[in-house]
């Protein structure tokens, strides 16, 4: 049972990718999911969440615009559209899994969540000026 988050790479500034977050032996759609990024030296940041059915959706503020998280439950994946990359988004990016909403609940109200249920491997983003 484990989250794989895939479709980083290399972009350029101002371009897109498109991330994936796949379950493997885990049915996405009982699980809210969210995305976080690491960059290097800076803390672990929260950047959007959508629940079970993808009816609610949290994109952290400073991403609005630029970001977007969908789902598609059929396929039991959930993305992250990134357009207009900037290079600070360079970071690897992790999606999560948390059975309840309080993991969106928490994102959106404080940035930050510990509590999630299932963490998956990493993609590398790196976007270049």
């Amino acid at each position: 049972v484990q989250l794989q988050a895939s479709g980083g790479g290399l972009g350029q500034a101002g371009g897109s990718l498109r991330l994936s977050c796949v379950g493997s032996g885990l049915k996405l759609d009982n699980y809210a999911i969210a995305w976080f990024r690491q960059a290097p030296g800076k803390e672990r940041e929260g950047i959007s969440c959508i629940s079970k059915r993808g009816s609610s959706t949290y994109t952290a503020d400073s991403l609005k615009g630029r970001f977007t998280i969908s789902r598609d439950n059929a396929k039991n994946t959930v993305y992250l559209q990134m357009n207009s990359l900037k290079p600070e988004d360079t970071a690897v990016y992790y999606c999560a899994a948390d059975v309840t909403l309080v993991m969106c609940t928490a994102l959106a109200a404080e940035g930050r969540y510990d509590g999630m249920d299932f963490w998956g491997k990493g993609t590398q983003v790196t976007v270049s000026s």
